[in-house]
């Protein structure tokens, strides 16, 4: 969670799932006060509804919500950026302020070409982002200083563990932490339907499995052992886990799950082809 009151006035711009999410995280930590944040939509009538839910000014107009703003989220899919970020009004409006966005495959070029006096940040969270779990990872711009990253940092931890990386490495943080979760949700199925398999209520087998992925991934981290250790620990000669993990194992699970990260980080890449805005 976030360890210092924000000072600056934030702008969501675009406020859906993600931007829904950030906000409630703010607010949860108790990070900003309501004042502080102005959330932007299409609709009035989701403006309307964000700011009575909320207590927050709620507006379509992404130009003044910029202009009020300290600093500002672009909480928009790749294929929005442009409408938005690309237009000179926001450029100026945002001219000497932090702007972070978290749309997937936009890089910080074309940040840069959109938002030319400002400090960009790129951000790439992930769903689990809405039940305060979620995991981002930012990257920052040439010019852009500590003071700016820390902004962004206190931001995102309020919605989870938040890391800074080269950008070099955001296509395989997109591959691993974007697309993670639906790859993780993809396995917890599977286990459950084993259970299932086995006699086990559906809803019982979901439960189970579902505790167990959140126990051993907390085990990770907290122990700070390797996975393979802590596997180890749980695999007794001749036993049960033994089995089960052998047939993994002549499924090529290792191989197809990291293939699997290695397919959606190339696609990654390619996202950001849709957001093309030269000024």
């Amino acid at each position: 969670m976030a360890t210092e009151k924000i000072a600056e006035r934030l702008a969501i711009v675009g406020c859906g799932t993600m931007g829904d999410a950030i906000v409630s995280g703010l607010l949860r930590a108790e990070a900003v006060d309501r004042e502080q944040l102005i959330v932007t939509t299409r609709r009035k009538e989701v403006a309307a509804a964000l700011a009575a839910r909320y207590g927050v000014e709620a507006t379509t107009d992404s130009v003044a919500a910029c202009l009020k703003a300290d600093a500002a989220v672009f909480a928009l899919k790749p294929q929005t950026m442009p409408k938005i970020a690309g237009q000179a009004a926001i450029a100026e409006a945002l001219a000497g302020k932090p702007a972070i966005s978290v749309a997937a495959g936009v890089d910080l070029d074309k940040l840069h070409r959109w938002l030319p006096a400002s400090a960009v940040i790129r951000a790439m969270p992930n769903t689990p982002c809405l039940i305060g779990e979620g995991t981002t990872v930012l990257s920052r711009g040439a010019e852009v200083g500590d003071e700016a990253i820390a902004l962004a940092t206190r931001i995102f931890e309020t919605v989870g563990l938040c890391f800074e990386l080269e950008e070099k490495h955001m296509d395989a943080v997109t591959g691993l932490c974007g697309s993670g979760p639906a790859f993780v949700y993809v396995m917890l199925e599977s286990m459950a339907d084993g259970g299932v398999m086995m006699g086990l209520p559906r809803e019982v087998a979901l439960q189970i499995a579902a505790q167990v992925f959140q126990g051993a991934a907390r085990m990770v981290l907290q122990t700070g052992l390797h996975p393979a250790a802590l596997k180890d620990q749980v695999t007794t000669p001749a036993g049960c886990t033994i089995a089960g993990i052998l047939t993994m194992e002549d499924g090529r699970i290792r191989s197809v799950l990291a293939r699997t990260v290695q397919e959606a980080a190339k696609v990654a890449g390619g996202l950001g082809d849709v957001a093309k805005v030269d000024r």
